[in-house]
């Protein structure tokens, strides 16, 4: 059944008119550990538009969901008027996926082997893949193992890949987070957390999901030699979060930095960065 999205706040900014919005038919199926995992798909524009190449496959970040992370600020819009059908999956824990509480069955791995499913479940012999935050330590992973991705975009990340093997948890300990999200009084977070708490609560999130993730975060040694695609790292410049994105790129075979205004949250909201999605994968 074609849907619209559900309305939540937007990680870039302003939300804008949900007629203004692409629309999306929702899907499921049941993944390797029997998480039911939902995505999003949305064709190109205008309606019976041939697809310009394989499709984008989007993976949003933490706390948020496809809508909030990729659709409101724009960055879906922006790909399907270029021609491009977008697949937007919803990771274990988030959105309208699956929430078991059991930290065993988090972390980066588990979420890119749902990943692969995702392609095995769309019969799609090869795609373009963006993530951003949480989801480009997905992704990474996932490219280093599935031939089917022949190009990549790791939005919202910088040196903590490669120094930490994951995100960069100097800026906000996973502990903290967990402490934030399981806390009954939101007052009593602490500031370097809090804005993981007020999303997660804006947009309605099963907390002690999202408390079992951030236990289980992936703090290892990264496969970036396995990445043999093109890369593009896109960062905000002001992304505590993202410092040092030259660091990850030069730790790449085959990788580029983009950087656009603005922090962790702001970065996807600059009109810069759907703009430079929308070229990467528009190139030959």
């Amino acid at each position: 059944m074609t849907q619209q999205t559900p309305q939540t706040p937007s990680v870039g900014g302003p939300r804008p008119a949900a007629e203004d919005l692409p629309r999306a038919a929702t899907h499921a199926f049941t993944s390797f550990d029997g998480t039911v995992i939902r995505y999003h798909v949305y064709e190109a524009e205008p309606a019976g538009t041939e697809p310009a190449g394989p499709p984008v496959v989007l993976h949003h970040g933490f706390v948020a969901d496809t809508f909030t992370n990729w659709s409101a600020p724009g960055i879906v819009g922006a790909l399907t008027a270029r021609g491009h059908r977008v697949v937007g999956i919803d990771a274990r824990g988030h959105g309208r996926s699956g929430k078991p509480h059991d930290s065993a069955r988090y972390g980066e791995p588990a979420m890119a082997r749902d990943l692969s499913a995702l392609l095995d479940e769309l019969g799609a012999e090869h795609v373009r893949l963006a993530g951003y935050s949480m989801g480009a330590v997905v992704s990474l992973l996932a490219a280093a193992a599935d031939d089917r991705i022949t190009r990549l975009v790791a939005g919202g990340v910088g040196a903590g890949i490669v120094e930490m093997g994951g995100l960069d948890t100097r800026a906000v300990p996973p502990e903290g987070i967990v402490a934030a999200l399981t806390a009954e009084d939101p007052s009593a977070v602490g500031p370097e957390a809090a804005g993981f708490r007020a999303l997660a609560d804006a947009v309605g999130a099963d907390r002690a999901a999202l408390a079992a993730h951030a236990a289980a975060v992936h703090q290892g040694t990264m496969p970036l030699a396995d990445v043999r695609v093109p890369v593009l790292v896109l960062a905000g410049d002001e992304d505590p979060l993202a410092v040092r994105p030259s660091v990850l790129v030069d730790a790449l075979p085959d990788a580029r930095l983009l950087t656009v205004p603005g922090d962790h949250v702001a970065a996807v909201g600059d009109p810069g960065f759907a703009a430079a999605i929308v070229d990467f994968f528009s190139e030959n």
